[in-house]
């Protein structure tokens, strides 16, 4: 197997782009009685029609600083994985085409119409699926368990936790994972066309 070139620019992008507006998107909380970067950026049912850019501007803003921090975590070490194994326009591919799978997911079966969903962990969980294929007994640590796990088991267990907790949009998580692990079975299919 042949690794592309190892330029993270790409993925710092992504997560400066996040940073930037989870620091506008805070401001804006502090500062005004109505957040109107969240109402424009996020995505909910009511609003997608007047607003379908939404589907993808949604991926790159957070509710909180511990919401943020997880995905940017997971996003760095997923993203700059991927970007050597696949390179980095099949990444941003995986990226973007999980989260708007997982935003079209969120927007036919909301737990409310007007309940905004914001957050890059559709995408996340597409290049965690995509790794979970082709690498699935890669060992990653996940705080706080002190072993390291098998990626697969990593990634599955996350999604089972996280998408059941209260506030998660985990339609959006399902959309992610799915296109993440369907196309971690086409690239790895692919791979023995690969030589060094």
């Amino acid at each position: 197997m042949a690794y592309r070139g190892s330029n993270a620019t790409v993925v710092w992008t992504l997560i400066a782009v996040n940073l930037l507006l989870f620091i506008a998107t805070t401001i804006e909380r502090a500062a005004a009685t109505e957040p109107s970067l969240i109402y424009n950026l996020g995505l909910w049912q009511y609003g997608f029609w007047g607003r379908p850019w939404t589907l993808v501007t949604s991926m790159f803003v957070h509710a909180n600083v511990w919401h943020i921090l997880a995905n940017m975590v997971t996003l760095y070490f997923f993203g700059s994985y991927l970007a050597r194994l696949l390179g980095l326009t099949r990444l941003l591919i995986v990226y973007f085409a999980g989260g708007i799978l997982g935003g079209i997911i969120y927007l036919l079966l909301p737990p409310s119409p007007t309940i905004i969903a914001v957050g890059a962990s559709g995408a996340v969980f597409a290049l965690g699926g995509v790794l979970a294929v082709m690498r699935p007994r890669l060992r990653v640590i996940v705080f706080p368990i002190p072993a390291p796990l098998p990626l697969w088991v990593a990634v599955i267990g996350i999604f089972a936790i996280f998408s059941f907790l209260p506030s998660v949009a985990w339609q959006a998580h399902l959309g992610g994972l799915v296109f993440g692990l369907a196309a971690g079975y086409f690239f790895r299919r692919r791979e023995r066309y690969y030589y060094p």
